[in-house]
């Protein structure tokens, strides 16, 4: 069992990086691989740019998330470099940890907080050093979250910590019982407010008060299904989705589903199996599936409205919504532009050819990293 979950951590963090099916990956099932669909021409409308590239270091593996904040772009890498770039690309500061880093950043309070594949939630100042550095008992690959004075920091175990944001000092740790097999998420959580909000296995999406941790609601998303314990993986991995009284999550081989917030009442769900985070626009509510499709569902309904099945196995990302937009990001370095109408194919951008990790929408431009290390401020 212990190789069993080493080998599908493994296949996990590769999913992180955006393998269609993680499973089939790294050969635990067979067929190999699917090979990425080829890219067809397209009839473009939309005509994405890049502004500037900056290189900031490579990912080593990990899923790196920028942030932005006060035009400024905070970037991480692997070998332990944060660097801070401004809205033109110009490098404003970089900073050597001397650490591991292992996950996106949180810019908040003045600090940059980062963690390693050690444990360790770091704060950084603006002149590039710790101010506090806390260890916790799991690998964090996730990028912190912040609210009420309060960085939640999440470990590739589970467990979501409570740290005080001036001093790092613990203020709470939520852990439940997990089963034998899990996925390995850099999703984190979400703080929103006074509640922190996050998925788990065997299909369970949960609130926690951020004041004292305790646990204010649990529903279920899917349940697990199948003889096998590799069948009956059903986490909810992807950052849940609060939009104004529902929230939204999305389970692998299970279903995506919304619930009224109050009550906890089910309002939908779908058969669509997926590890990535949702986005949301005054719509829809956009989702990539395992197989790297992209689906649109009706806000209030959940109806199918449409799926865009020609970038299959291209080992998507997280997808956002930018400028009217849906925009996702391949495993071959490509930036497609869908219409948020019919999901059609509407632009394309060709990077610097590594999988791109995460996109983040910002006042300025459309900020992607990728895992060679570049950091691209892309616009319309």
């Amino acid at each position: 069992m212990r190789r069993a979950f080493a080998a599908l951590a493994l296949a996990f963090a590769l999913a992180g990086c955006g393998t269609s099916n993680p499973l089939r990956w790294i050969g635990l099932m067979d067929p190999l691989p699917n090979q990425p669909t080829p890219l067809k021409e397209i009839q473009a409308t939309v005509t994405p740019r890049a502004v500037w590239t900056a290189s900031v270091g490579k990912a080593g593996g990990f899923r790196f998330r920028p942030d932005a904040e006060g035009g400024r772009i905070y970037v991480a890498s692997a070998d332990g470099v944060v660097t801070v770039l401004d809205e033109s690309g110009k490098v404003v500061s970089r900073h050597e940890t001397k650490k591991k880093l292992s996950g996106g950043v949180r810019f908040a309070d003045g600090k940059v907080l980062a963690g390693t594949s050690k444990g360790e939630a770091l704060a950084i100042d603006a002149s590039g050093h710790i101010v506090w550095s806390t260890p916790l008992a799991g690998e964090i690959i996730a990028p912190p979250a912040v609210s009420r004075g309060t960085a939640v920091v999440r470990t590739s175990d589970g467990r979501i910590y409570a740290l005080a944001l001036e001093d790092g000092k613990r203020k709470w740790v939520y852990q439940r019982q997990s089963p034998s097999l899990l996925l390995r998420t850099e999703a984190g959580a979400l703080a929103l407010g006074n509640d922190v909000v996050a998925g788990y296995p065997n299909g369970k999406l949960i609130a926690l008060d951020i004041e004292d941790g305790k646990l204010i609601w649990e529903v279920t998303v899917s349940n697990p299904r199948g003889a096998t314990e590799l069948e009956r993986i059903a986490d909810v991995a992807g950052l849940p989705l609060v939009d104004g009284t529902r929230v939204c999550a999305a389970a692998f081989q299970g279903k995506v589903a919304c619930f009224e917030i109050q009550t906890r009442n089910v309002l939908w769900s779908r058969d669509v199996s997926s590890s990535r985070s949702l986005v949301a626009d005054a719509k829809n509510i956009y989702v990539v599936d395992d197989s790297s499709n992209v689906f649109a569902l009706d806000k209030v309904a959940g109806a199918n409205l449409w799926k865009q099945d020609k970038l299959l196995h291209r080992r998507l990302a997280s997808p956002v919504v930018f400028e009217g937009k849906v925009v996702v990001g391949d495993g071959l370095g490509f930036l497609h532009v869908l219409s948020p109408e019919d999901g059609a194919l509407i632009g394309r951008l060709a990077t610097d050819g590594s999988a791109i990790l995460a996109l983040v929408p910002t006042a300025a431009g459309l900020v992607l990293q990728t895992e060679r290390g570049s950091v691209v401020m892309v616009r319309f």
